[in-house]
């Protein structure tokens, strides 16, 4: 029996490796293709970086990528704040009138198929468009709101879970001293909740910058999203183009990713060293 745990490590690093070679061996194979001068994505011809000069040329597919960040970075910071006041909302502020049809309200975007949810919206639009004269017309306005409203549920889930987490007597006691509720908030919650916050920001950044079906519910002709410029460039056959701009994004997204990591590991120990002197203490 004492053999048994040697033996099935080497299993165990064989299906480490196979899992992470079916998760990340495509993107490698599009990475590395993104340098392959030739027309066809799938035949290496030389080593080049023709792709990317003609990504950098194509001002359709610049000014796409620059939307579609544009749109994800304001779509996050209005999610984590408004996610943040529903989380808030819930959790501190316990059973009220009305508390479980606005929790319920608050999560049905996460299982809603995005194609109603893209419909209902369009039709909203178009409603209010008719009634008051808003939205005019549809466009950068209408994807931002719409990524606003699903982007917020996703962001108040993991701060709501983060909130329950949190040990209340350091918020009471700064209360006793004096302290208001907004201050105590501000000065002592909100920096305990960062990593989550941190969290949610990427996260709704991400969905923002990856949806596609509801951009192209409530978008307009003017306004075209990375993803709908990609899918529709990708209908007309595969284009070693796309390759280059997918590493790009890649190379963007990892370092952001690693960056948040490192960010969030660091407030972990900052918190866990907290604790451990407040329990000496």
């Amino acid at each position: 029996m004492s053999n048994l745990p040697a033996v099935r490590s080497p299993w165990r690093l064989v299906i480490l490796l196979l899992c992470f070679s079916f998760l990340y061996a495509p993107m490698l194979l599009l990475v590395a293709y993104s340098f392959n001068s030739s027309q066809l994505v799938t035949v290496w011809e030389s080593f080049s970086l023709h792709w990317y000069r003609v990504l950098f040329q194509d001002s359709a597919m610049i000014s796409a990528v620059t939307l579609s960040l544009t749109i994800a970075a304001l779509s996050a910071t209005a999610a984590m704040i408004l996610g943040t006041i529903a989380a808030v909302v819930i959790v501190r502020f316990g059973r009220f009138k009305g508390s479980t049809g606005f929790a319920f309200m608050l999560t049905a975007p996460l299982v809603m198929p995005d194609v109603i949810t893209g419909l209902s919206l369009l039709l909203l639009f178009v409603a209010m468009g008719h009634a008051i004269g808003w939205p005019s017309d549809r466009g950068m306005l209408t994807i931002w709101l719409a990524h606003v409203t699903f982007c917020t549920a996703y962001v108040a889930v993991v701060i709501n879970s983060r909130l329950r987490e949190l040990d209340r007597s350091i918020e009471e006691a700064a209360m006793d001293l004096g302290a208001t509720p907004l201050k105590v908030f501000f000065v002592i919650t909100v920096p305990m909740i960062a990593p989550a916050l941190v969290t949610g920001w990427l996260l709704a950044f991400t969905l923002s910058l990856d949806d596609l079906v509801i951009a192209s519910f409530v978008t307009g002709p003017g306004a075209t999203t990375l993803p709908m410029a990609i899918f529709a460039t990708v209908r007309r056959g595969v284009n070693p183009e796309i390759n280059a701009l997918a590493s790009l994004i890649l190379f963007v997204v990892g370092l952001v990713g690693f960056i948040a990591w490192r960010f969030m590991a660091h407030e972990e120990k900052q918190r866990v060293r907290d604790i451990q002197k407040a329990k000496r203490s």
